[in-house]
């Protein structure tokens, strides 16, 4: 589960993000205090929605300064700098642009922003949740390293098309809560939606590369870089419907299926970032996951990791 964090990815969900327990600094007054909570938990949300995934080149420790190559059907997208460089990354960037990048995929300069940016999910992040994001994508150092360009077939690389694809298949704003499920489902809908994004692998996509709802989690032959992500519904036979929430709880932190496999290609790195997620956001995944109506589909199994 991706979410090219990603995260980031206006929402009435009145769910707080549990602050990262370790103190970041000590703070003398009562809104600097604020400010390194803030930091904490954007911190906790670039880890869930694994960011460092495609910004930080999958390599642990790396600044968010872009330039991985995202090989699609219509092309390689490079992923852009997101460190606060002025120049190269979002340093110029207020909160606001960032918020509205996020929400409504649309960036600094007022240009569309290509839907493998995963703003159609990350649409649904709260402003609490987007503004703590950019605190912590502030504080990091500015790298100046200059974004690649995009390497797209025509038409696909054309932004104004965009205008057409998001009337179609772009719907902005917040998810319904549903009292009736409870905090864990609604919370687990939260973070698989809007932080995670695990649809943006887990489900098949049609021929303009817009997710297919109907299809949602049943896998992706082909996905990201050419990876087939697995069925993640509640079908015995073909997805995860034997999986106990312990067994995907066990998966999030330490990447092991209830058969002893390691978890490899982009399931990896997703790893990484929720294993720094608490056990309950962990178990809320894992309870909005188990909820997922079973959809029957065989797969081939996902390539062996390199």
């Amino acid at each position: 589960m991706r979410c090219l964090l990603p995260r980031a990815l206006a929402l009435g969900l009145s769910l707080c993000v549990p602050v990262v327990a370790t103190v970041l600094v000590a703070a003398p007054s009562a809104g600097r205090a604020a400010d390194a909570d803030s930091i904490a938990r954007g911190k906790y949300l670039f880890d869930a929605a694994d960011c460092a995934g495609c910004h930080g080149g999958d390599r642990a420790g790396t600044a968010p300064s872009g330039g991985l190559g995202l090989d699609t059907p219509f092309g390689v997208f490079h992923v852009p700098n997101i460190t606060p460089d002025r120049q190269y990354g979002i340093g110029a960037w207020s909160v606001a642009d960032f918020q509205a990048a996020l929400r409504t995929g649309i960036g600094h300069k007022g240009e569309y922003l290509f839907p493998v940016f995963p703003y159609t999910a990350f649409t649904h992040m709260t402003d609490g949740d987007s503004a703590d994001l950019y605190a912590y994508l502030m504080s990091l150092p500015p790298v100046a390293q200059p974004n690649k360009p995009h390497q797209v077939n025509t038409p696909f690389g054309w932004r104004a098309l965009l205008f057409f694809w998001r009337i179609l298949f772009f719907s902005e704003g917040a998810l319904a809560v549903d009292p009736a499920r409870g905090d864990d489902w609604n919370r687990g809908n939260y973070l698989v939606h809007a932080v995670a994004h695990c649809e943006e692998c887990h489900t098949p996509r049609n021929v303009l590369g817009a997710l297919k709802p109907s299809m949602a989690f049943s896998g992706n032959v082909g996905g990201p870089d050419g990876q087939n992500a697995p069925n993640i519904t509640s079908d015995v036979a073909t997805g995860i419907g034997d999986w106990s929430v312990e067994d995907i709880q066990r998966l999030l932190k330490s990447g092991l299926t209830p058969q002893s496999d390691q978890v490899g290609s982009g399931m990896k790195a997703v790893v990484r970032g929720t294993s720094k997620l608490t056990d309950a956001d962990r178990h809320a995944i894992a309870v909005y996951l188990k909820s997922v109506p079973p959809i029957h589909v065989d797969l081939p199994p996902p390539k062996p990791p390199a």
